[in-house]
């Protein structure tokens, strides 16, 4: 026992390999304190599993230890193998060491909800009226409501009330929501309304019983709308109004607010308003409400309201309910796998999430995502959490460039957006979350200009790697898609090689817009592009002008085009 032992003190009394003895124990010890939070950061949150690796990262960039070396090349295997820490950008981006500025694609948004204060909400269209009474039986705001009791905020209320066309919004009890036209309780002192938001605690968010109330000031396109219901124009009655409307009554006193009840209590997306009848259904092709006429047509006072107009016996006001229309609700993965890989590629800020709500809406199944980002997936989006190789899904969202990433898929829509609208959009994005704002200091400051530098160049080359290396491409303008949906819907679904379901693309034409689009309330009131800027933007708009009608494409839409 004691020659062992002798051996072993011998050995350690040798100078250099004792020195290097310790280092790789010393290693050794490293290594495993940081595979252990690797494995505790993949148990907890998406964000804060990022803030590890990238601080570990940070560590091992600065530090000169052998041991805070090796941490470092850890920490980026880890994020290079955790696949919701894929990035969508241009190899070019990434090699340049800017993949940090690049797309934090799957941050989660209400983090750019924390740190609003009361008067930066002020500055962005919104401004407080006050505290007011609440009565549980007779509420102040009598629109929709929502509650949230982690998260809610005042913008976020602001918001969900401003994308439903809301005058009012108003927050209660730290976590509650309403919506409304109108005001309809007396006000209350300031000091009752002291309840903390439960999302940033450093605004307040009414009290018990008690509403602190915005006033929200609307985008134009938010007008045209009653109470919760949506204008849709007037329209020429159908040659069949019993089944096209297979429900109906006659109204003493007609008014919008009668026909637009009584349709909401039958359970109907569509009340249309022809003089003192109401008649209630769905867009069918008896009725699809694509041929619009002039609202003069419809010109006749409604018995009921001096100010509102009850159109006719030929010519029928139509507006569309809060009923949801279930015919294109239901969605499901696909049957059997897919034999091919359909991507759905675009850039950044270029309505890719909106196309996915469209085709899922269209197609009855899910789509799925090179990325995973959980708050699409808490939104519906259920294929996120599949792997883009499963075939379960109609099509992949795909923010990549690359040839190898682009010749990994058998066809594609390529989605594409105005550079200006596409830069500012993901601007937002980036900094505010999915239908959330950046803030003025982030507009002002110098982030959007480095953003602009390094995002430009990418939506050019976005697109023209797409249309070389793509093996089959069919191009959609996001402009043209929101002028005639129904069409360009249905050409997406026959590409995707499904049978179109025109009751079903007429449904979607009434859920179109779906989670995910900003409400228009905090709209920049000047120009973020400056003169050098826009030089270099139309050039590239010019560019891939030319791309496409080398192919034998249109060309980008006019509104694109330098003027």
């Amino acid at each position: 026992m004691a020659k062992p032992l002798l051996r072993i003190q011998r050995y350690f009394c040798r100078k250099p390999v004792r020195f290097f003895s310790l280092i790789l124990l010393y290693l050794t010890a490293g290594s495993l304190v940081f595979l252990h939070t690797g494995f505790v950061g993949d148990r907890s949150s998406g964000a804060r599993g990022a803030r590890v690796s990238v601080a570990a990262s940070e560590a091992g960039g600065r530090a000169s230890s052998p041991d805070a070396r090796g941490l470092g090349i850890m920490s980026r295997v880890f994020r290079e193998t955790h696949r919701s820490g894929r990035k969508p950008g241009p190899r070019w981006m990434r090699k340049s060491g800017r993949e940090g500025r690049g797309a934090e694609y799957s941050s989660n948004w209400n983090r750019a909800l924390k740190g609003r204060s009361a008067k930066e909400l002020e500055d962005g269209r919104a401004k407080y009226f006050g505290c007011y009474v609440d009565d549980t039986q007779k509420r102040a705001l009598r629109g929709v409501s929502f509650f949230d009791y982690k998260k809610m905020t005042v913008f976020r209320c602001q918001d969900n009330c401003a994308e439903r066309g809301y005058m009012y919004a108003g927050l209660e009890f730290g976590a509650e929501c309403y919506c409304g036209h109108k005001i309809q309780a007396p006000n209350a002192s300031e000091s009752e309304c002291n309840m903390e938001c439960k999302g940033e605690k450093s605004n307040m968010c009414g009290g018990a019983n008690r509403l602190s109330i915005y006033r929200l000031e609307l985008s134009q396109e938010s007008a045209r709308r009653y109470g919760s219901a949506i204008f849709k124009g007037c329209f020429h009655r159908p040659d069949n109004v019993t089944a096209a409307l297979p429900f109906s009554a006659v109204i003493q006193n007609m008014s919008v607010d009668k026909c637009v009840d009584m349709c909401t209590e039958r359970e109907k997306s569509l009340a249309v308003l022809a003089g003192d009848r109401c008649h209630c259904g769905f867009p069918t092709s008896l009725f699809s409400l694509h041929e619009l006429e002039d609202e003069d047509m419809c010109l006749h006072r409604c018995p009921g309201e001096e100010f509102e107009s009850c159109g006719n016996d030929k010519f029928f006001v139509v507006y569309q309910t809060q009923v949801q229309d279930n015919r294109c609700m239901d969605r499901h993965f696909l049957p059997s796998r897919a034999k091919q890989l359909v991507a759905l590629a675009s850039f950044p800020g270029a309505g890719n999430t909106w196309a996915r709500h469209l085709i899922e809406l269209a197609t009855g199944f899910y789509t799925g995502s090179f990325y995973f980002d959980g708050s699409l997936y808490n939104k519906g989006f259920k294929g996120e959490r599949d792997h883009w190789r499963s075939g379960r899904t109609i099509c992949i969202k795909t923010h990549e460039s690359g040839r190898k990433e682009i010749e990994a898929f058998d066809l594609s829509i390529l989605m594409i957006r105005n550079p200006y609208k596409a830069l500012m959009a993901e601007f937002n994005r980036k900094y505010g979350g999915h239908i959330g704002f950046a803030s003025q200091a982030h507009w002002r400051g110098k982030e959007w200009p480095e953003f602009v530098k390094n995002y430009a160049p990418w939506w050019a080359s976005h697109t023209l790697d797409w249309l070389t290396y793509g093996r089959s491409v069919h191009v959609v303008h996001f402009e043209d898609l929101k002028r005639d949906l129904f069409s360009l819907l249905k050409g997406m679904v026959q590409f995707l090689g499904l049978k179109v379901s025109e009751d079903r693309l007429l449904c979607v034409e009434g859920q179109k817009d779906g989670n995910f689009k900003r409400s228009g309330l905090r709209k920049l009131e000047y120009d973020p592009y400056t003169p050098e800027m826009r030089a270099n933007i139309d050039e590239l708009i010019r560019t891939v002008d030319a791309a496409l009608r080398k192919r034998n494409m249109s060309g980008v839409p006019a509104e694109y085009m330098p003027r």
